[in-house]
């Protein structure tokens, strides 16, 4: 009975909801943002659209990396929390940001100096490489917006400050969808930038975010009590340990960020058509994982702080509920996406082949995002919080890159399958990785030892 003693804890599922809710409310806004882009940009046409959908992988993986550095260094922070030793999550806090700053420049020059040659990664069609390129030259700026605000939001949270990145996100929505109608449809006497309107929606927001997030977290927020000046700070005697935990993080979202792209490369090259129907059932996927995400995100936070007190029996069954929780998420998002498949399908203006792709790559998603629940929640919550970080690495460096990528590949370009079986090759990691990761659970052995700063 002691693996189920929080089947019935109302404080622990309180303490849950607190955290998962809020941030789940976020994903739900952000992939509202993603959505209104896609409805506004399918009236322009399949080209624009699917250069919209490339151009922006290109951004996700640069986001992907900044939550590898965010989630790595939550890891501690929230660890440190539970420890009340704020010296050292200040400390991890000062390396992430310097970390963060260094790869934002990194891509603002790749995009700065090679936007065709990151679009022709994606696709060989001419028309979606001119549209994917004046996308990426709009956004140049967004890579310090996003990581900045990106990261300092991951801090946040992992104190238990979820509000604040939440009321963000929702003002964000509004100025996103209002300047995206303006400038794509040239409304208010503004001119008709079709997909150069969406990227500057876009990047209108998410300074917005960056003035909103930042500015909390470094000029107002008492908790933590970060300032600009910290950025200054030596942090020689924790470097050591931040590298051990938060580095195989970083490596671990890295690779998958590499991997989506890679999937992305695979379907850019399938056809116009196949990206199309990705780009309508993207949103679809971002959907299904909204409550998903704010789980893992809880499970991360709470095992945390219950091993920052030192508690390692309770963070062991916390670590089943919520592997149960998972579950519960992943069978429910099926069911939510057989449903409304069809709805969803009708409403994009694009074409009856585009559509049909879109119907059987929803039918792998619904299949799929039952093991992608559970993973999620022991991957990026309970086996993370546990600093079992090097496991995870492992495991990310193996499945997707020996099977999903080789298995997409013949799938899509050697039997020519149809899209169902490629879509589900591709994702066969998600599967794979969910046993991998019970075991992981069951033998106890992700329960790791952090040290504080000296």
């Amino acid at each position: 009975m002691e693996k189920n003693k929080y089947l019935g804890d109302k404080e622990f599922y309180k303490k849950i909801a607190m955290i998962a809710l809020p941030i789940s409310a976020q994903q739900l806004i952000t992939v509202g943002v993603n959505l209104m882009d896609t409805v506004m940009l399918s009236s322009m046409g399949d080209a624009q659209l699917s250069a919209s959908a490339l151009g922006g992988q290109f951004i996700n993986l640069f986001q992907i990396f900044c939550m590898g550095i965010g989630m790595g260094a939550s890891v501690l922070t929230a660890r440190y929390w539970g420890m009340k030793e704020l010296p050292s999550l200040r400390k991890a806090v000062t390396i992430m940001l310097r970390f963060v700053l260094a790869l934002s420049s990194a891509f603002t020059l790749m995009t700065v100096f090679a936007p065709s040659v990151i679009m022709r990664f994606y696709t060989a069609e001419a028309d979606i490489i001119d549209y994917g390129v004046t996308y990426l030259i709009w956004l140049i700026p967004t890579y310090f917006c996003i990581g900045l605000s990106l990261t300092c939001t991951i801090v946040l949270r992992s104190v238990g400050q979820v509000r604040i990145p939440l009321w963000s996100s929702i003002l964000a929505f509004f100025v996103n969808v209002f300047f995206n109608w303006v400038f794509i449809f040239g409304h208010l006497g503004m001119p008709r930038m079709e997909i150069a309107g969406a990227a500057l929606g876009t990047l209108i927001a998410r300074v917005f975010e960056l003035a909103f997030i930042c500015g909390h977290f470094f000029f107002r927020d008492r908790k933590i009590s970060y300032r600009l000046r910290d950025l200054r700070m030596k942090c020689r005697d924790l470097t050591r340990e931040y590298f051990r935990v938060c580095v195989p993080v970083l490596v671990s979202d890295g690779l998958l960020a590499l991997g989506n792209n890679a999937v992305a490369m695979v379907m850019g090259r399938i056809g116009k058509t196949f990206v199309a129907a990705n780009s309508v059932t993207t949103i679809v996927q971002q959907l299904s994982s909204v409550l998903t995400q704010g789980i893992a995100h809880a499970s991360c936070i709470i095992t945390g702080h219950t091993m920052g007190e030192g508690d390692m029996e309770k963070a062991q069954r916390q670590g089943y509920t919520f592997l149960g929780i998972g579950l519960m998420l992943g069978v429910f998002a099926a069911g939510a996406i057989m449903l409304l498949r069809g709805p969803i399908i009708n409403y994009y203006q694009v074409s009856e082949e585009t559509k049909a792709i879109a119907w059987e790559l929803m039918d792998a998603i619904g299949f799929i995002v039952i093991f992608q629940a559970m993973n999620s929640v022991l991957t990026k919550g309970v086996l993370r919080a546990g600093g079992d970080t090097r496991f995870l690495m492992a495991g990310d460096i193996l499945f997707l890159w020996v099977a999903s990528i080789p298995l997409g590949i013949l799938a899509g370009f050697v039997f020519h399958w149809p899209p169902f079986w490629i879509y589900a090759m591709l994702k066969i990691d998600q599967i794979i990785k969910c046993v991998w990761c019970f075991f992981r659970l069951r033998s106890r052995k992700w329960m790791k030892r952090i040290r504080p700063a000296e």
